[in-house]
């Protein structure tokens, strides 16, 4: 099924043009916007090829994908590329927050830009999350206790990487090993880097060239679907006031040498 026929009046509209202003920034006639518009045409390649220069929006979004449910035109960056970044709405207008579903996790390096898979993905509505765009990932392993193996962390999407953070949580999407949460050092000025330290200090902190990064997203809250028992609350109060002192007990381990 096509959509340019929306997609044509919806960026029009979105840009606040008449028919007329429209078919002048495309060197179209008015009368084509109007029979593309009401479907009583359709667009030939070249056509398309001229909407998606203005647009900087490629062909096959154009084509395939209603616009209008993103609620409005938000796209990102990649390369020269603009990839369709809908902020998903209900009913009410009120913002919608996909979860990336554990068994599906290793599918979202495939799919992060593909506005097909993201529209499939089950959605959820947080009423108190700050404004912004937000998506839910699963959380593997124990590298960032006291979160647990199999919660959710809710982030907020990160246009300009380079923006992040010192010291804050953060889900890196990368190019080779996929999507992670750690806590990030912003090195952007001195190597081109991010320094992504683990809270749990029995792994390793490594470093993630600027370019091998595909998304970042800001932690915003977590969502644990296991009970904590008596236990854990007390290994994970330990290891996190251990992690908090570590330059402290590091000086004290020199002095006693």
């Amino acid at each position: 099924m096509s959509f340019i026929q929306q997609n044509i009046k919806f960026i029009r509209k979105q840009k606040g043009l008449t028919q007329l202003e429209f078919s002048s920034d495309l060197n179209w006639s008015k009368s084509q916007i109007g029979a593309y518009e009401e479907g009583r045409a359709q667009p030939s390649i070249d056509k398309l090829i001229q909407l998606s220069d203005l647009t900087n929006i490629p062909i096959d979004i154009l084509v395939k994908n209603d616009l209008r449910k993103s609620g409005t035109t938000s796209f990102i960056e990649v390369g020269n590329k603009r990839i369709l970044f809908p902020i998903m709405v209900d009913d009410e207008n009120e913002n919608l927050i996909e979860v990336v579903p554990t068994k599906a996790s290793a599918g979202y390096l495939l799919g992060y830009d593909d506005p097909e898979y993201i529209e499939q993905l089950e959605k959820i509505k947080l009423p108190f999350l700050p404004t912004g765009k937000h998506r839910a990932f699963p959380i593997k392993g124990d590298s960032m206790l006291p979160m647990k193996d199999g919660s959710y962390v809710v982030a907020e999407f990160v246009e300009d990487i380079k923006q992040a953070k010192s010291g804050y949580t953060y889900v890196i999407v990368t190019k080779d090993d996929g999507m992670t949460y750690k806590r990030i050092y912003n090195q952007v000025e001195e190597n081109q880097s991010f320094l992504l330290k683990p809270d749990n200090s029995s792994y390793q902190p490594y470093e993630v060239p600027v370019s091998e990064i595909i998304e970042l997203w800001k932690f915003t809250c977590s969502i644990n679907t296991q009970e904590y028992d008596e236990n854990e609350l007390k290994l994970s109060s330990i290891i996190e006031m251990f992690n908090g002192l570590g330059v402290e007990l590091e000086a004290l381990k020199k002095s006693l040498l």
